[in-house]
């Protein structure tokens, strides 16, 4: 019954269903990304004139096409990129990269590791006990993600060319104990503006945003508040200098890290589409505060900035 009354409220919820199902692969970007946002926001996509941060991320699917964030957004590749700009020492250690499921061998990995595809966004297994782990069932899930063309689902190009991979990395914990907190930074052509912590992943996913003098913010996304206070990382001014490095010269970026519990930074990943700008900001200020701080002018002239630089090497 809820989602019937979803459905009478909001009719295209329908086409939403169905573009994320690949019904609608035949639709060019522009048309495809105006349906599912006006089945997820519930508003008109103003393509031509965009303001809020949400419209902001549809407009830089279809006009940013920097061959570099491929590579970026490909969890295997991103690696040299984060060993080159920032060091080797914030990678999380890798086991190991494998191009199927098939080619995992177990025996050999150690009693907690972390698995994911290399070109999707979201996809992970947490191994917290291999013994108890039903390899089956994870080599079928494996397999299921590895045949995933990711670009299709919400037109996030960058994903379009990735060569499929799974890559095998070391479980990191923070200090609980037991999860890893997230610490997601917003930077905007290289300089950090505002940022949420993602925790509670393992049992019921909270989101709470910060600006960068570490002040919380009333506003939610798909997510709720924990409700609780999170004390500002004793290493947060290095994630925002590391931040900054990471986001240089691109227009809009969210840059991951996590903090284990040996205070050791880790880099998790760059996001070019947060939450791919198809949920709701509440309230809904905040959409074109984030809105306000992208200068989409600026994707041209980087792009050839990076061209001059690479025809220099």
């Amino acid at each position: 019954m809820l989602i019937l009354i979803k459905i009478i409220k909001n009719p295209f919820k329908i086409l939403g269903y169905l573009a994320i199902k690949g019904v609608l692969r035949w639709l060019p970007d522009r048309p495809y990304l105006k349906i599912l946002y006006r089945s997820r926001i519930n508003r008109i996509l103003d393509l031509d004139s965009p303001k809020s941060f949400n419209e902001k991320l549809q407009w830089l699917k279809i006009h940013d096409r920097n061959l570099w964030y491929t590579d970026l957004v490909d969890k295997y590749t991103v690696r040299e990129y984060i060993k080159k700009t920032i060091g080797e020492e914030y990678l999380v250690p890798l086991i190991g990269v494998y191009n199927t499921a098939e080619e995992i061998d177990y025996s050999v990995l150690p009693k907690q590791f972390v698995l994911k595809p290399t070109h999707t966004s979201g996809d992970v297994i947490i191994c917290r006990d291999k013994d108890a782990l039903h390899i089956k069932d994870t080599t079928k899930k494996l397999n299921k993600w590895l045949k995933r063309d990711y670009y299709w689902y919400q037109r996030e190009w960058p994903y379009k060319n990735i060569k499929p991979r799974i890559i095998c990395e070391e479980l990191l914990v923070d200090e609980s104990g037991y999860e890893l907190k997230d610490y997601k930074i917003f930077c905007f052509n290289g300089i950090p503006k505002f940022a949420y912590v993602a925790s509670d992943r393992s049992i019921d996913t909270k989101f709470d945003f910060f600006d960068i003098d570490w002040n919380w913010h009333p506003v939610s996304q798909h997510y709720p508040n924990k409700g609780i206070a999170i004390k500002k990382p004793k290493k947060w001014d290095e994630l925002l200098s590391l931040a900054r490095l990471l986001s240089h010269n691109i227009p809009h970026v969210r840059v991951d890290f996590y903090i284990d519990s040996s205070e050791s930074i880790y880099f998790g990943e760059l996001t070019f589409y947060h939450m791919s700008g198809l949920h709701a900001f509440t309230p809904e200020s905040y959409d074109y505060l984030l809105g306000s701080w992208i200068d989409l002018s600026l994707v041209d002239k980087n792009q050839k900035e990076d061209d001059i630089v690479k025809n220099q090497k």
